[in-house]
């Protein structure tokens, strides 16, 4: 098959609702971060970020099996799936998990993260990650993608009022501007 053939537009509106569908559980990942309503969030950001996870992945396989009807040879497919990255969420958090959560809290290294190896990288990622979460956080693009998840949301449910109770000002008022643009219809490029 020519891997210059378009996606067959059934499966590409499937793949766009899963995105979508992927995108509202992620902005909700977020919105269960904020201090308003913390007696929840351990729970709904489990579950929310599990959903958009479990979305993606139905996502990759349905475009794999597409792949393997047009005849993709096994061993691509294998390799563009990733599956060598692949860990399954059932056997619970890794020993990596919890050295990496160590280094987010400043906490000691857990044994045998000291040395080289993926423990040792991920417990250095969480500590570099938290000194980064005490500096300002100026990233324009993930100030952006914020943003536009909880304005895109804003709008869908109607509670374009709602982002000021739970958003940092700055993040509210780009929300805002995001929900702005959605709410009107905005004509097709020519």
């Amino acid at each position: 098959m020519d891997d210059d053939t378009p996606m067959p537009e059934p499966l590409r509106r499937a793949i766009h609702q899963m995105v979508s569908d992927a995108v509202q559980n992620l902005q909700e990942v977020l919105r269960y971060t904020e201090p308003d309503i913390a007696h929840d969030w351990k729970r709904m950001t489990l579950i929310r970020a599990t959903d958009a996870s479990d979305t993606m992945d139905q996502a990759s396989l349905l475009i794999a099996a597409y792949c393997q009807h047009t005849g993709m040879a096994m061993d691509t497919l294998a390799s563009y799936l990733q599956t060598r990255q692949q860990h399954s969420r059932a056997a619970g958090p890794t020993h990596d998990d919890r050295a990496h959560l160590a280094g987010l809290l400043g906490e000691p290294a857990p044994e045998s993260t000291g040395g080289p190896g993926a423990s040792g990288l991920r417990y250095w990622r969480g500590q570099h990650t938290a000194e980064n979460a005490q500096q300002v956080d100026d990233d324009p693009q993930k100030l952006f993608t914020e943003a536009v998840l909880h304005g895109l949301r804003a709008r869908i449910c109607d509670d374009v009022d709602a982002l000021d109770s739970y958003l940092p000002p700055h993040v509210a008022e780009l929300a805002r501007k995001v929900a702005g643009v959605l709410e009107e219809p905005q004509p097709a490029p020519v």
